[in-house]
C-alpha cells in the first residue's frame, strides 16, 4: 500500500526555547530515522502552508490574527507551556497545510494512507485559544476541510497520552464527526472524563476512554478491541484520522503510562482494519506528542509497518485490562452503542 509521508526540515523552525520538551529535535530525529527506514511504496509529499481561510475553518479569525502577530516578535508565549518565536506562525500554518496536503493526496487516490510528521502539535488548541504546546488544531482543521469536500462521517482517534480538549470541543455538537480519545486520567488538561459524550444530536459522538497512570499495552489493546473498534464499526466512517501522539510510551518523561511500540503497532493494526472495512482503507495520521526521541524512533516504524500492510491480518493479542479500567466508558456509552462483551 502506498503510504504518503509529510516530513520537512522547516518544521524545526518553531523555536520553543531551551529545555522545552516540544523541541525541533523531534523532527530532526524523525528525519534521521527515515534515512534508514525503507519501503518501496513510501510517497514523499511536499507540505504547503494552510491559508488563513483554511485555518479559520476551525479557528476564530481573531485567534488566527493573534498567532500571526507573533511573527513580529522574536520570542513570546501564549502561556507557560506554549512559547512562540517569529517563525512559529509560518511553521504552524505549514503544519496544518502539511496535513491538508496529505488529505488531498488521499482523496485524489495518490496514496492509500499516510502520516504527517509535523510540529507544532495541535489537539489542545481550541477555536480561540492556543495552549498545551499547540497553536492551531491540525486534525480538526483537516476534519473540517474533509467535511467541506463532502465527506459525511469522519472518525478521529486520538491516542496521545493527553486528552485532546481542543478537538473534542470542536466537534462536541457535531454528529458527523466521531471523536475517540484514549488518555491518562486524571491528567493535563483536566478534560476527558468518560461522561463527556457529546451534546444534543451528537450525544455518543464523543467517546472518552480515560485510563489510570501505569496502563500499558494490555489496557490500550483492550480499549481498542472492546470499545474503539466496536463503536467505529457501528459509526461506519468514510475516513479515519489519527492524532498520533507517542507520549503514552513507557520512556516518555511527561506522563506515566507503560505502552511500548508493540502497543502502537496493535492500535494501528486495529484502526487499519476499520479503515479497510468502511473507508476504502483511507487513514491519515498526524504527529501530536511524544517527547522521548528513542521512543519515537522505536514506535514510528511500527506504525509505518502497519500502514504498509506488514503484519496486517495476523492476530492481535486479546488481553484482559488491569482491573476494569473500561467500566466507566462502557457505562457512559451504553445508551448510544452496542458494547456487549
Amino acid at each position: 500500500m502506498r503510504t504518503g509521508l509529510v516530513l520537512d526540515r522547516r518544521y524545526e523552525a518553531h523555536d520553543t526555547g531551551p529545555g522545552h520538551p516540544e523541541r525541533p529535535e523531534r523532527i530532526r530525529a524523525l528525519r534521521e530515522l527515515m534515512t534508514s527506514y525503507t519501503r518501496a511504496d513510501l510517497v514523499a509529499l511536499e507540505p504547503r502552508a494552510a491559508t488563513r481561510a483554511e485555518i479559520a475553518l476551525n479557528h476564530a479569525p481573531e485567534h488566527v490574527a493573534r498567532v500571526a502577530a507573533t511573527a513580529e516578535r522574536a520570542f513570546a508565549a501564549f502561556d507557560a507551556d506554549t512559547p512562540v518565536c517569529s517563525q512559529s506562525f509560518a511553521t504552524a500554518a505549514l503544519a496544518a497545510g502539511g496535513y491538508l496536503r496529505l488529505l488531498e493526496a488521499l482523496l485524489a487516490g495518490e496514496i492509500e494512507n499516510g502520516f504527517a510528521f509535523v510540529r507544532p502539535p495541535g489537539h489542545h488548541a481550541e477555536s480561540d485559544r492556543a495552549m498545551g504546546f499547540c497553536l492551531f488544531n491540525n486534525v480538526a482543521i483537516g476534519a473540517r476541510w474533509l467535511r467541506a469536500q463532502g465527506l459525511d462521517r469522519i472518525l478521529v482517534v486520538d491516542w496521545d497520552v493527553h486528552h485532546g480538549n481542543g478537538t473534542q470541543d470542536s466537534f462536541y455538537d457535531d454528529p458527523d464527526v466521531l471523536y475517540v480519545s484514549t488518555h491518562q486520567y486524571p491528567f493535563y488538561p483536566g478534560t476527558g472524563a468518560a461522561q463527556e459524550v457529546g451534546h444534543g444530536a451528537a450525544a455518543g459522538r464523543t467517546l472518552n476512554v480515560p485510563l489510570p497512570a501505569g496502563c500499558g499495552d494490555d489496557e490500550f489493546v483492550a480499549a481498542f478491541r472492546d470499545v474503539v473498534v466496536p463503536v467505529a464499526n457501528q459509526f461506519r466512517p468514510e475516513i479515519v484520522l489519527v492524532s498520533a501522539g507517542f507520549d503514552a510510551h513507557r520512556r516518555d518523561p511527561l506522563a506515566g503510562m507503560q505502552a511500548t511500540e508493540e502497543g502502537f503497532r496493535a492500535m494501528t493494526r486495529l484502526l487499519m482494519q476499520v479503515a479497510a472495512e468502511h473507508a476504502g482503507g483511507r487513514l491519515a495520521a498526524i504527529l501530536e506528542g511524544g517527547y522521548d526521541l528513542a521512543a519515537l524512533r522505536a514506535a514510528v516504524p511500527a506504525v509505518l509497518d502497519e500502514l504498509g500492510g506488514r503484519h496486517v491480518g495476523e492476530p492481535v493479542a486479546t488481553p484482559a485490562p488491569r482491573g476494569d479500567v473500561l467500566a466507566g466508558t462502557l457505562k457512559a456509552q451504553a445508551p448510544y452503542w452496542d458494547l456487549r462483551r
